[in-house]
């Protein structure tokens, strides 16, 4: 296995884990790789729940500009709900489970075919 299936069973143990989720596989491959390279470097590869600027980018970054979601409250309200699920005092958010849980919550699942 690649460096990639390795991150992409640590994610998936973590949805497990911390999460109470079984994961979908094939969605979670698909938002790791939708990450891009972010998911090789430490600080990119995780989101930081306690910043509300890093809350923001995943808010305008994923949420309107990736899913196609107009601009609410609603929104940040979704990435609060994600962090909590996660667990807020959860170090290490990895940015992918954020992402596969906030495409999980809207139904989004369709942006990744």
């Amino acid at each position: 296995m690649g460096k990639r299936d390795d991150l992409i069973q640590k994610y998936a143990e973590d949805l497990r884990n911390d999460c109470g989720m079984e994961p979908d596989m094939d969605l979670l491959t698909k938002v790791t790789i939708g990450c891009g390279p972010s998911i090789y470097n430490a600080d990119a590869s995780t989101v930081a729940g306690s910043d509300p600027e890093e809350l923001q980018r995943v808010v305008d970054g994923f949420l309107k500009k990736k899913l196609g979601l107009p601009d609410s409250p609603d929104l940040m309200d979704a990435v609060n709900k994600a962090i909590d699920t996660y667990g807020r005092s959860n170090r290490n958010k990895y940015r992918a489970v954020i992402y596969y849980l906030l495409t999980k919550h809207f139904g989004k699942e369709a942006v990744y075919g």
